[in-house]
């Protein structure tokens, strides 16, 4: 069984994306990102200034807009529009989940999809759905990443995909299918999940409930990537029995440390891909 360590490697990603950085500083191009934040939600919060952390290391110049809970759709689009227009700005985050009463469709959709470095404007979705992505969403694309650095082959692969969302689920479809797997997506309502995960060659979960994802139902030598987080008795843990399935798995994925890094890293990776786009 082996570890897929995606600390090690988007610590590698970011070195690399370090030095283009620097030699784009070099001719006077300097990268930013813009991070909306609305509420005082404490996992964003904290995801937020990871990201921030993450800009600072490679040289990336990042803004910080942290807006009050009961800010309306139209000031929010208002900021956002703001930064479309902003040529110092390179790519605009707005950190997801949103408050009840602001339409979430409609404030990703106001994103210029030139700089919507998450990947979640239908205009990126649809292209990805095309097989001709201009930016994935990260965390999927931190995976696709990661089983690459391992050499993990999803051609040909029966891979099942444990939760729909459009943060994780969806696109990771999608990527898996234009690169040649068999992909079947499972959710809340599917049925006899068991009997559907243990035919999987590649298992991923993404739902983000503990312990979901038992021994009995992953196949002997499949790969396991878990993306769920969650937090117990002060823990942080994932979808995946880890302790169990690691004993049938042949590459599996921790957590923390596994798929959580690569998502950061390609937050940068992307920043820096719509930097290319805008000076070509």
């Amino acid at each position: 069984m082996v570890i897929l360590d995606g600390k090690k490697l988007a610590q590698k990603i970011r070195l690399s994306i370090k030095e283009e950085v620097n030699q784009l500083k070099q001719r006077g191009i300097i990268p930013g990102l813009a991070f909306i934040l609305v509420g005082d939600n404490p996992a964003s919060q904290v995801y937020v200034n990871m990201k921030t952390k993450a800009c600072e290391e490679v040289g990336i110049y990042s803004i910080n807009h942290r807006m009050p809970r009961e800010v309306s759709e139209k000031e929010l689009i208002d900021v956002i529009k703001m930064l479309n227009d902003n040529p110092m700005v390179h790519g605009i985050l707005v950190q997801l989940p949103l408050p009840k009463h602001i339409n979430e469709e409609k404030i990703i959709e106001a994103i210029d999809y030139r700089k919507d470095v998450d990947g979640f404007h239908p205009y990126n979705m649809g292209r990805l759905a095309r097989g001709n992505p201009l930016f994935s969403s990260c965390t999927p694309l931190g995976i696709m990443r990661l089983m690459e650095e391992y050499s993990i082959d999803v051609k040909g692969k029966d891979v099942v995909m444990v939760g729909a969302g459009n943060i994780t689920g969806k696109p990771m479809a999608l990527m898996l299918t234009n690169a040649g797997a068999t992909v079947q997506i499972c959710h809340i309502y599917t049925q006899n999940l068991k009997e559907k995960t243990k035919r999987a060659d590649i298992l991923i979960s993404a739902v983000g409930k503990p312990g979901l994802i038992t021994e009995d139902m992953v196949k002997e030598g499949a790969v396991v990537i878990d993306v769920g987080i969650s937090r117990v008795e002060g823990k942080v843990v994932g979808d995946v029995d880890f302790e169990n399935v690691s004993k049938k798995a042949s590459y599996i994925t921790p957590v923390p440390g596994g798929v959580g890094p690569m998502t950061i890293a390609m937050l940068l990776y992307n920043t820096l891909q719509s930097v290319k786009l805008k000076e070509q």
